[in-house]
């Protein structure tokens, strides 16, 4: 199971996307009681990206688990892409509303938590051509037979 460098790269795409759990999306001052307070845009706080994030990190791990069905292994490294691609846009779409609370301060940022999806996309990528390339090399072992 964990023989191929695909392997690898779903465990890493899942451990990153597992990381939007502890570090904060955005950080912005908000200003409370004429004092600007530090402020942060959580993955935890909102519901909707807390099932986007288990969905993120389940379909890697399941990927994992199906290394002996390379399309089905295929399929779920995909949509473990698409669900990425949509938490991005979901977490995007929570920063408006951010930024109209912290009134557009200059200091306000994204921060390590909007990045990490993006990392595991490449991942995602490198384990899905680590697949690809395992099947083609079964498929050119069996008309070798």
């Amino acid at each position: 199971m964990i023989q191929r460098k695909q392997t690898l790269w779903l465990l890493l795409a899942a451990l990153f996307s597992a990381g939007v759990f502890y570090f904060p999306l955005y950080r912005g001052y908000v200003n409370v009681n004429g004092t600007d307070t530090l402020t942060y845009l959580e993955t935890g706080k909102k519901l909707f990206l807390v099932l986007m994030a288990v969905v993120m990190v389940a379909l890697p791990i399941l990927a994992i688990a199906m290394f002996k069905n390379r399309k089905r292994q295929i399929r779920l490294a995909t949509m473990a892409g698409v669900a990425n691609i949509a938490f991005i846009a979901a977490a995007m779409m929570q920063v408006t509303p951010f930024l109209e609370e912290t009134k557009g301060i200059a200091n306000d940022s994204y921060w390590i938590g909007m990045v990490l999806p993006f990392i595991s996309i490449i991942f995602l990528i490198l384990s899905f051509m680590g697949i690809r390339r395992d099947e083609k090399l079964v498929r050119s072992t069996d008309r070798l037979r």
